[in-house]
């Protein structure tokens, strides 16, 4: 196989199983503190940490050539938008008990990429790749159709959210590091906004007086950037579908520990639904391992 696909693919699913096991496993343990201030903490430290980072690798050179660039600041004022929505919905989903429905947006999210990748980047879909959209399209309407009284509205806001992004910051040729940094500073003046009320309001668990959460809440920056990164940079080395798909380990450990470890209900049609997606998963990486 190519090396750097088998790097895309290493990269790819180390950034997957940590959204799906360890920042699901700290983000809830931290939920106590509301889902405003934790998206809050999210932006800004995510926003810290990636100065440092660029400091250490003395990269600032970079991101100043970078900035010049109207459009490539344009489509990062965009993407940085759309991470945003991502990461609001999806901490106000764990804060609320709802990471079953969260994985759902993720189970959906990766055959939007796949989609994606074959409108805008003509990325191919032979009859095997084909069939697994299908299987994951039929799985989706089962869901949806015994979710009709009820839409799933967080999933559906973290799968978009999510997909775009992605196609976004495909489209854009820059670092990854130097790409995060640049969509954390957009948002980072609106998080320090809502902290400044937070805190004047005296809302804040962040204070000098509980050091210890204090310092457990730093570490949503490091648990932000560490699997964006790696997964980000999976994208730009083996495109859209291939990460898309592999992207389904995030969402599996989600319900994992959703059902069996936080007792959140599941159906036995969202079971039967599930089975189907894995089945179409693993005909598609199946054929992506042959064909590279």
């Amino acid at each position: 196989m190519n090396p750097d696909f088998n790097k895309g693919l290493i990269l790819t699913s180390l950034g997957s199983f940590w959204w799906g096991f360890i920042g699901v496993i700290y983000f809830e343990a931290v939920s106590f503190i509301g889902h405003i201030e934790l998206v809050v903490h999210r932006c800004l430290w995510t926003a810290v940490m990636l100065i440092i980072t660029t400091s250490f690798f003395s990269k600032w050179r970079i991101f100043f050539t970078e900035i010049k660039n109207k459009i490539k600041i344009f489509a990062l004022f965009i993407s940085g938008f759309l991470i945003f929505i991502n990461w609001s919905i999806w901490i106000y989903a764990v804060s609320t008990e709802r990471i079953i429905d969260a994985s759902f947006g993720y189970f959906i999210m990766p055959i939007i990429s796949v989609l994606l990748g074959f409108i805008f980047f003509k990325e191919k879909l032979n009859k095997k790749r084909s069939f697994s959209v299908f299987l994951v399209l039929f799985s989706i309407a089962i869901l949806i159709i015994y979710n009709l009284k009820s839409l799933p509205w967080v999933g559906l806001i973290v799968a978009f959210s999510w997909a775009f992004y992605n196609l976004v910051r495909k489209k854009i040729e820059i670092d990854t590091d130097i790409g995060l940094l640049i969509e954390s500073l957009f948002i980072f003046p609106f998080a320090l906004f809502v902290f400044y009320l937070i805190s004047k309001n005296g809302l804040n668990d962040f204070n000098l007086e509980n050091p210890g959460l204090s310092i457990f809440l730093l570490l949503a920056g490091p648990m932000t950037v560490i699997p964006l990164f790696l997964y980000v940079r999976g994208v730009e080395l083996i495109g859209l579908g291939p990460t898309g798909m592999i992207f389904y380990i995030t969402p599996t450990l989600q319900f994992i520990l959703g059902y069996f470890y936080y007792d959140e209900d599941f159906s036995l049609v969202k079971f039967v639904s599930f089975i189907i997606i894995w089945i179409a998963v693993i005909i598609y990486l199946k054929d992506l391992y042959e064909k590279n």
